[in-house]
């Protein structure tokens, strides 16, 4: 019998560090672009969809609702501030910005106010549980599919895609401990956790370990 074909090799547990010009010269350019649009615009919603679920939000959202409330800012200035010391910690990673980081900036936030004019609000419980679910999973598909096209982190996701590097640890255990930390952290400060968050915060991880390598883009 003829020897059978070899193996594809598995997909990096995190895409490997490139800065924006080599992000643009990597080839697939076309593909990329669309994978990283559909992605941050469903990411957007999907976090959005975790509000509206009533249920919980995700992790980020706890930390800044708690920032807010113990400074005294508005919910867009705690944003803004922890986005600010979320870059200044990509500096001893090493973590690199790309189209990705400044068009998560720019389409996130867009795509989840759309989501809200969009979404009708969950009427009983059953429909709130399936809010948080699909919220949930398209959380983690879609955070997938746009780290996948390799333009880029985010700036909270570039903690977890640096951390990955550093520690050689799966994205499963680095974005749980991630999401549990900035859980914690928000809800000592004030924010509010409710049993939703808590799920996402325990599943995101793994579910995004899972989708990564099937949805990171060979160039």
């Amino acid at each position: 019998m003829p020897p059978s074909a070899p193996a594809p090799a598995p997909a990096p547990v995190a895409p490997p560090r490139m800065n924006a010009v080599a992000q643009l010269r990597a080839g697939r350019t076309t593909r990329r672009l669309l994978q990283l649009l559909v992605g941050l615009v469903g990411y957007g919603a999907a976090v959005m969809t975790l509000v509206e679920s009533g249920l919980g939000t995700a992790s980020w959202s706890v930390l800044t609702d708690g920032t807010a409330r113990s400074l005294g800012l508005s919910f867009g200035w705690a944003t803004n501030l922890i986005s600010l010391l979320v870059l200044l910690a990509w500096i001893p990673l090493r973590e690199l910005p790309g189209l990705g980081t400044l068009l998560n900036v720019a389409l996130v936030g867009f795509a989840a106010d759309a989501t809200a004019a969009l979404l009708p609000r969950p009427e009983g419980t059953v429909a709130a549980v399936g809010y948080l679910l699909v919220g949930l999973v398209a959380l983690a598909f879609f955070d997938a599919l746009y780290l996948g096209a390799r333009f880029g982190s985010g700036p909270r996701d570039g903690i977890m895609t640096g951390l990955v590097r550093l520690t050689r640890l799966p994205v499963a255990v680095v974005r749980t401990g991630i999401d549990v930390a900035v859980a914690g952290a928000g809800w000592l400060l004030g924010g509010t956790l409710g049993v939703g968050t808590v799920l996402v915060a325990l599943c995101t991880g793994p579910l995004v370990g899972w989708f990564l390598p099937r949805l990171t883009v060979r160039v």
